[in-house]
């Protein structure tokens, strides 16, 4: 108890730069934008089918935050190693707002231009590309629905210690956002950061 009383608190708050009390992983993704006679597009891939995670889903190169490794270090990293890319093939200009995601996962995004015609992939991850006109997005508003999330019963949860099993958990609505693109569908954490991109876009414009 003694040392407790000796803790300086205001030597130890007041310039402490404050973090997530939740754990939270970091992922970088990149909204890379090529021109095609005269129009720009966003590169989107399809995970390889041989993946554990989300076989198959549409989403934007990218992926994992490494140790000592910076928000965009990690994306153009993943985006040189799925689309086998070199650094000199496309151009950082900026980012975009981060996502933070319910499920432990905070995601940044960055906006670059690509010097080259994007058309090779990684196919340990990528099964193929496809390439959506960005002016689709600025004309096409997204399918909305409203997923319910909130707790799960669990056996095992100790009801007892607060209000017995009737206690009246909050809950909340994530929105899920769908774009449709020949057959391809856009959706997830990919949708609202496409969503916010093309916000900003509007707002700007």
């Amino acid at each position: 108890m003694e040392n407790i009383k000796n803790i300086n608190v205001k030597e130890l708050f007041k310039s402490r730069v404050p973090k997530p009390i939740q754990k939270y992983k970091k992922a970088a993704v990149m909204i890379l934008i090529e021109e095609i006679k005269g129009e720009e597009y966003i590169i989107f891939q399809v995970r390889s089918h041989k993946l554990n995670k989300q076989p198959g889903d549409v989403c934007l190169p990218g992926g994992k935050v490494e140790k000592n490794e910076t928000n965009e270090e990690a994306a153009v990293r993943e985006t040189m190693e799925e689309l086998n890319l070199k650094r000199e093939d496309f151009e950082v200009i900026g980012q975009g707002d981060y996502f933070v995601s319910p499920y432990g996962v905070v995601l940044f995004p960055f906006i670059a231009r690509a010097n080259c015609n994007i058309k090779n992939v990684s196919n340990e991850e990528v099964d193929h590309i496809f390439k959506v006109p960005i002016r689709y997005f600025i004309e096409n508003e997204p399918e909305l629905y409203n997923m319910q999330i909130g707790p799960i019963n669990n056996e095992n949860f100790p009801y007892h210690l607060i209000k017995g099993n009737k206690y009246k958990f909050s809950t909340g609505i994530m929105k899920e956002y769908f774009y449709q693109w020949n057959g391809y569908s856009i959706w997830g954490i990919t949708a609202h950061i496409i969503k916010s991109f093309v916000d900003i876009i509007n707002v700007d414009c």
